[in-house]
C-alpha cells in the first residue's frame, strides 16, 4: 500500500537541540562580524549587543515560521524547499529589525539614517549568505541523491541475481509436492505471487505490518522446502508501530538467515523475528544461527546493504540496519524512528 507517511525533508536536522546552539553560535560570530566593522570605534560594545540580540531574535523566529510550516514544505521538492527558507529569513529580518528600530533605536544612541544603514546592510548580508547557502545545498542534495540512486541501482542489479536462486528452489519444492502434498502447492504458489508482486510492483513504501507479512509469506515458502530443519519464533507486540518501511526491505534479511544460516547447517535451526518498541523507535531484530564452522561469510552483505541504503534514504540517516555476531548467533537489527 502507499505511503501515508510524510516524505522526508532536508529542514528535518534543524530542529535537533544541537543544530539550534550551533545557530545561535553562528549569529552571534555574525553580530560580532559587524561590530569589528570600522568607525564604529567608541560604540562597539552597544553596537554588538544592539545585533546580538537583531540576529538571535530573527534567526529564533525563521526557526519557529520554518516548524510551523513544516508539513506544507515536506511536499516541495528540496530546491523551492531553500528559497521558502531564505525568504522566511528575509522577511524575519526585515520585521523584527523594524521593530527593534521603532522600540529601541532612540535608547541606543542611533538616528534614524543609521538604523536604516544597519537595517539594509543586514538584509544584504542575509541576501548574499542565503544564495551561497542555497548554491551549495543544491549542490550537495544532488550529489548526495545521485549517490543514492547509482547505490540503489548497484544493489538492485545484485538482488535481481539472487532472486532467481529463489524463484528455482520454490518451483523445485512445488515440483517434489505436487503428487505427495497438493495441497501445499497452492499455498505456495500464492505466496510466491505475493512476493513476486511486491518486488515487480517497484520502489514504494509500506508499512511494517505489511513488509513483515511478506517476510510471513517467504518463510511459509521456504518451511515447506527445509522442513522440520526450519524452526521459526515470531516475537512481536499485540499490535504492530504503524511506522513505514520501503518494500522488500526487512525481508532480505530473512532471506539471509535462511540463506547463510539454515540453508548451511545440515541440522538446520531457528529463525527469530522479534519486533519491540521504544519512545521514539521500532527495533526490528532477525536472528539466526551462524552456519557450521561459526563463521558468518560475506553474502550476508549483499541483502543488507540494499536494506540499509532504503531505509537510511526513507527516513534520512536516522533510521539504520546493523549487524553483530553473538555467540553463535548472526543479528540484523533494524532501527526505525516512529513519525513525529
Amino acid at each position: 500500500m502507499p505511503s501515508s507517511q510524510p516524505a522526508h525533508s532536508p529542514l528535518d536536522a534543524l530542529w535537533q537541540p544541537t543544530a539550534i546552539i550551533w545557530t545561535m553560535l553562528s549569529g552571534e560570530a555574525l553580530a560580532l562580524l559587524l561590530a569589528l566593522a570600522p568607525g564604529l570605534d567608541e560604540q562597539r560594545l552597544r553596537y554588538f549587543g544592539l545585533m546580538s540580540v537583531a540576529i538571535q531574535w530573527v534567526l529564533l523566529w525563521s526557526i519557529a515560521s520554518l516548524y510551523l510550516v513544516r508539513r506544507p514544505l515536506r511536499s516541495l521538492p528540496p530546491h523551492r524547499i531553500a528559497y521558502v527558507v531564505l525568504a522566511i529569513l528575509l522577511v524575519s529580518t526585515w520585521v523584527i529589525t523594524a521593530a527593534i528600530g521603532f522600540f529601541f533605536r532612540e535608547g541606543w544612541g542611533m538616528d534614524l539614517g543609521d538604523w536604516h544603514w544597519t537595517q539594509w546592510r543586514l538584509i544584504g548580508m542575509v541576501m548574499t549568505i542565503g544564495a551561497l547557502g542555497i548554491a551549495v545545498f543544491q549542490s550537495q542534495w544532488r550529489a548526495r541523491q545521485l549517490a543514492l540512486r547509482a547505490k540503489q541501482l548497484e544493489l538492485e542489479a545484485l538482488q535481481a541475481r539472487i532472486r532467481p536462486h529463489f524463484l528455482f528452489n520454490t518451483l523445485n519444492t512445488g515440483a517434489a509436492l505436487v503428487h505427495r502434498k497438493p495441497e501445499e502447492v497452492e499455498r505456495l504458489l500464492l505466496d510466491l505471487a505475493d512476493l513476486f508482486r511486491a518486488a515487480l510492483a517497484g520502489p514504494r513504501d509500506i508499512t511494517l505490518e505489511d513488509e513483515l507479512a511478506l517476510a510471513r509469506r517467504y518463510l511459509e515458502i521456504e518451511s515447506l522446502r527445509f522442513g522440520e530443519r526450519l524452526r521459526i519464533e515470531w516475537k512481536l507486540p499485540r499490535e504492530i508501530p504503524r511506522v513505514m518501511v520501503p518494500s522488500l526491505s526487512i525481508q532480505p534479511l530473512v532471506e539471509n538467515a535462511i540463506r547463510h544460516g539454515i540453508e548451511r547447517r545440515p541440522e538446520g535451526g531457528e529463525v527469530e523475528i522479534a519486533v519491540s518498541t521504544m519512545p521514539d523507535t521500532v527495533i526490528v531484530r532477525i536472528i539466526n544461527p551462524l552456519a557450521s564452522g561459526g563463521e558468518n561469510r560475506p553474502g550476508h552483505h549483499v541483502g543488507l546493504n540494499a536494506s540499509q541504503v532504503r531505509i537510511e534514504a526513507l527516513t534520512g540517516g536516522r533510521g539504520s540496519v546493523l549487524t553483530q555476531q553473538e555467540g553463535r548467533r548472526f543479528i540484523a537489527t533494524v532501527r526505525l524512528p516512529t513519525n513525529t
